[in-house]
């Protein structure tokens, strides 16, 4: 999935968009969009092995303006999908039109 992102060009590296092969350095910015919300994260050190999500968290620092803006976002979107049309299991035909035609508003 990492590889996939950065080829797509959701990750800056340092303010720069990143390539596969490009290595990260302790003091690097890394800037990405993951399911389109924001991420910015500044490398505190490189661990030395490839372990669990906890050991991996104390190895960066996440941008507070980020993480707002990201809950906000994220909000948005919830709230978005309160206002669609509910459906018991798979929408049916005039539901779909309904739905399609709320995302061209």
């Amino acid at each position: 999935m990492a590889s996939a992102a950065v080829s797509g060009g959701h990750v800056e590296l340092n303010g720069v968009r990143a390539s596969p092969g490009h290595r990260v350095r302790r003091g690097d910015t890394i800037d990405m969009l993951r399911e389109r919300l924001p991420y910015s994260l500044k490398v505190l050190e490189i661990p030395t092995r490839r372990g669990p999500a906890a050991e991996a968290k104390n190895c960066y620092l996440e941008d507070e303006k980020t993480v707002q803006v990201r809950e906000q976002q994220a909000a948005v979107l919830r709230q978005d999908r309160r206002l669609m049309p509910r459906t018991q299991g798979r929408p049916d035909k005039r539901t779909r039109r309904k739905l399609r035609e709320r995302g061209r508003s």
